[in-house]
């Protein structure tokens, strides 16, 4: 979670100009009476100072009483948008509270606004509230990184009345803000060229080569053209599509190689801009292939057998709702040192996967950033398994892993920037056993 800095989260009562101000002259008096002899501009000189640092003590003591509540709008925001930040101030003191400050605290990316007055707070209503102890609060914050955030604690600064001492303290504690990755809308008609029937209907079919009948029924007004059954159709007479709920859901399969070289990102620092990159495509594919009906599993390239994010979605993702969840997921992937992730995974070999039948292989998407020699290992242990079997490779990825990759009939495209991702979705299909690089046509690696 990326924090704010701790900085300016809390300060010791301190003098305002107007209060050194009054010192530096109540110094300079005690120096002019002591050296002419002026008992009189002494008392003066010592009040001069003494009114400074009873200030100091005024608002040391004086601690403001305060709950805090936080709300956004929308609740989980979007990567490049902004949202809206609802802040519910309530005085929880006896004693009113007037003429502070009030500012909050985000990561240094995400402006909020400077310091401002916070509206008067009455005594704590405890019976018959009115609503006099209440200030609502509210400001838009812009979201350009994916990640969670910890938004707060508010800062509220409180003064003595006479403005010559300041104490500044957080109030309450931070609150979670998830931002999910940007997603880029894929074209359903192209790109794709996976089978809609998945790995279910094509183990049906393998068990029951004849299973058009059962799998029928007749086609209702809103069925997509795409489950249209023309076997049954032909024999019945009569429009027939494909019982969904009988054949069950067809499966797909990102890798993403979460373990690029360096540092991928810190909370208010450098960020990998290839990492970034890779988990904008991974959530654009993954969107639109749960929009398109099918059960997804995203997991790591360096361990296929433990899901992306240790969040229980291993067993997949599926409409409805999945989208949102796996946005959630990828808000929260960090990268991996890689030598750590496979002591933690177990640091097997490849994966075995020889002798999957045909009928049994689901569509696989891999999105590489800076995969080493193992982890092409294990893509390439998986190849029998997928079909196709699409590696997005982005320019850090090593031409030797590339030519790795295309020797074990994975078809290989290049993205390099954001604005890539929809065209090289739509060209999958076009292009196989050679690298394509987007915007210049085809090179082979």
């Amino acid at each position: 979670m990326s924090r704010p800095s701790p900085g300016r989260a809390a300060s010791l009562p301190r003098l305002t100009g107007r209060g050194g101000t009054l010192v530096v002259v109540g110094v300079v008096l005690v120096a002019v009476a002591l050296w002419f002899d002026l008992r009189d501009v002494l008392l003066l000189a010592f009040a001069a100072i003494a009114v400074p640092l009873a200030a100091l003590a005024f608002v040391g003591v004086r601690m403001p009483q305060l709950a805090v509540r936080r709300a956004f709008t929308p609740h989980v925001g979007s990567a490049g948008s902004t949202v809206e930040v609802r802040v519910e101030v309530r005085n929880r003191s006896s004693r009113t509270l007037d003429g502070a400050m009030w500012s909050d605290t985000a990561p240094s990316a995400m402006h909020t606004p400077p310091e401002a007055v916070l509206p008067a707070l009455g005594a704590h209503e405890r019976i018959a509230p009115r609503g006099d102890d209440l200030a609502r609060l509210s400001y838009r914050m812009p979201t350009p990184w994916r990640g969670v955030f910890a938004i707060g604690p508010l800062r509220v600064t409180t003064t003595d009345p006479f403005g010559l001492a300041r104490a500044m303290r957080p109030v309450d504690g931070a609150h979670e803000l998830v931002v999910t990755p940007r997603v880029t809308r894929l074209d359903p008609m192209t790109g794709t060229g996976a089978s809609l029937d998945g790995v279910l209907h094509g183990l049906q079919r393998r068990t029951h080569p004849n299973s058009d009948e059962f799998i029928a029924r007749e086609y209702r007004y809103g069925d997509p053209l795409r489950r249209v059954n023309w076997p049954a159709t032909a024999r019945r007479g009569e429009l027939m599509v494909r019982d969904e709920e009988q054949r069950g859901d067809p499966e797909a399969r990102i890798l993403v190689d979460a373990g690029p070289g360096g540092v991928a990102r810190t909370g208010d620092g450098a960020r990998h801009a290839g990492f970034e990159l890779a988990i904008e495509l991974v959530a654009s594919i993954g969107v639109h292939l749960l929009g398109q009906g099918f059960r997804l599993r995203v997991d790591r390239v360096a361990d296929p057998t433990r899901g992306a994010v240790d969040t229980g979605a291993t067993a997949g993702y599926r409409m409805p709702g999945g989208d949102r969840v796996l946005l959630e997921d990828l808000a929260r992937l960090e990268a991996e040192d890689r030598g750590h992730a496979r002591a933690v995974g177990g640091g097997g070999g490849p994966v075995a996967a020889a002798g999957t039948p045909v009928e049994g292989r689901m569509p696989g998407y891999a999105v590489l950033v800076d995969p080493d020699a193992s982890d092409v290992a294990q893509l390439v242990a998986l190849r029998p398994a997928l079909s196709p079997a699409v590696a997005f490779v982005l320019e850090s990825v090593r031409p030797s892993m590339v030519r790795l990759l295309e020797d074990a009939d994975w078809q290989v495209t290049r993205v390099r920037r954001a604005a890539d991702i929809a065209d090289a979705w739509a060209g999958i299909g076009g292009t196989r056993g050679r690298t394509r690089t987007n915007g210049g046509g085809s090179d082979a690696s």
